[in-house]
């Protein structure tokens, strides 16, 4: 849930770690060809859910009957998702993902494997402070900066609120992917954007 004060965003654009931000993104098929060549990381907002709230306040991730869960539309764009892959020869060589349920199903159902990781959790509130941003931020800019020199890509399938917290965009539609090249030194840069219809 998109919940944070102006301050907080603008010194996230003044203090952000990433570069080439807001212009210079990829066309599509220069993306795709970025992605064949391996070495980046996709990051993915869960597919569609039912509804739109913020469960992390009471959620138990251990219980999806507590949580926001995907709908018909979020189960059919993960699978797309997963299909749009593998016709591009895009190479995979992990798959992290929160420890939710959207967001580990919509892993599932895209890569057919998935490790869990709380790094990608939210924070317990709704209202998210300058400060809880800051630890959202301090998880996540070692997944998307330090270079892990594998010969496939990074999957992280997690949320919105995280991503924003590091890079100060909002993820959406949800099943959109941000590629992202990472350039060591808590630097990286973002190449460009990929919603769940357009692959």
């Amino acid at each position: 849930m998109r919940k944070i004060s102006l301050l907080f965003v603008l010194s996230i654009i003044i203090l952000s770690p990433v570069l080439g931000r807001v212009t210079n993104y990829l066309a599509k098929d220069e993306l795709i060809k970025k992605m064949q060549s391996g070495g980046l990381v996709l990051y993915f907002r869960h597919a569609s859910t039912e509804k739109d709230y913020a469960d992390q306040v009471t959620a138990d991730v251990n219980d999806g009957s507590t949580q926001r869960v995907l709908s018909e539309k979020g189960w059919k764009e993960a699978v797309h998702i997963g299909r749009a892959i593998k016709f591009h020869n895009i190479p995979v060589s992990q798959v992290l993902s929160s420890e939710y349920f959207r967001a580990w199903q919509t892993a599932w159902l895209a890569f057919e494997k998935y490790e869990k990781k709380s790094d990608f959790n939210f924070l317990p509130h709704e209202d998210f402070t300058q400060e809880q941003m800051a630890v959202m931020k301090k998880r996540l800019l070692p997944y998307l900066s330090e270079k892990h020199g594998k010969k496939g890509n990074l999957v992280i399938v997690a949320h919105d609120d995280p991503f924003e917290a590091a890079t100060g965009i909002y993820p959406e539609p949800m099943g959109i992917c941000y590629v992202v090249q990472p350039l060591g030194s808590g630097k990286f840069r973002i190449l460009g954007f990929v919603s769940p219809e357009d692959w």
